[in-house]
């Protein structure tokens, strides 16, 4: 463990889950810590998503423990709002609201859950917005924006709750691939500053520069971890190796 911490911000102990009779998630183990940048590839329909949504009960588990700095994560009610607030969530799809203005979308969770000063809250919105590159755009709307900008706000609208942690489920494949990179940017810069990261990702560049450990998911399990380094230059399964080989040659 890094940092002498004793315990992982999150902890996965024989989770399993399913969809019907499909098993996505199988006796998964992992554990995230903190200021961690973890990285999750792997094929489509690995189970890869499912994962990351387990982590702030988006997605249910059949089986298993799942805890969250140190204590299982709440099935319900305000301990379960509480849980969503210190764990945010950038999805593939922006997810903003269209009828409110970038700034408004930012500073809604911090008014309307942590019942934030309107003041404070918009000058702290204002901040993350320049932090993200895109203070100007503050009084457009969502779709004024190039899906680059929006997906900018969205990781501003996480960390307007100053989350313990970040969820990114395929944050890019959503996106024209000339925004890919300024959103990536972001990321990385949040991953310098020590934010606790989850990445859902097809982009391996980012893999290779900005993750602190690879976990590599197949068939609903982990089939492989290390560091991004010895991964993507020394796998030790076949399916990785498959893989890998399949999308480092294009």
């Amino acid at each position: 463990m890094k940092n002498g911490d004793a315990v992982p911000l999150v902890k996965l102990e024989n989770v399993n889950k399913h969809f019907g009779e499909l098993h996505v998630l199988r006796d998964i183990h992992l554990t995230v810590d903190r200021g961690e940048v973890l990285v999750v590839i792997g094929p489509s329909g690995g189970g890869k998503s499912t994962l990351c949504r387990t982590m702030n009960r988006l997605e249910t588990i059949d089986s298993g423990v799942i805890t969250f700095d140190g204590r299982p994560l709440p099935a319900e009610g305000k301990p379960l709002a509480k849980l969503r607030s210190e764990v945010g969530m950038v999805f593939q799809s922006f997810n903003l609201f269209a009828h409110k203005t970038i700034l408004e979308n930012v500073t809604l969770g911090p008014i309307k859950v942590r019942g934030q000063d309107r003041k404070a809250a918009e000058q702290r919105g204002l901040e993350l917005l320049e932090r993200v590159g895109i203070a100007s755009q503050a009084g457009k709307y969502p779709a004024q924006l190039s899906g680059g900008q929006q997906q900018r706000t969205a990781i501003a609208r996480a960390l307007a709750m100053d989350p313990k942690m970040i969820l990114f489920d395929e944050p890019t494949s959503a996106l024209d691939p000339e925004m890919v990179q300024e959103v990536l940017d972001v990321m990385i810069g949040l991953a310098r500053d020590g934010m606790t990261m989850v990445v859902v990702t097809h982009e391996m560049g980012f893999a290779r520069r900005a993750a602190n450990r690879v976990v590599f998911m197949a068939d609903g399990q982990v089939v492989e971890e290390n560091t991004p380094d010895e991964f993507f230059t020394n796998a030790r399964t076949d399916r990785a190796k498959d893989f890998l080989s399949k999308i480092l040659t294009h």
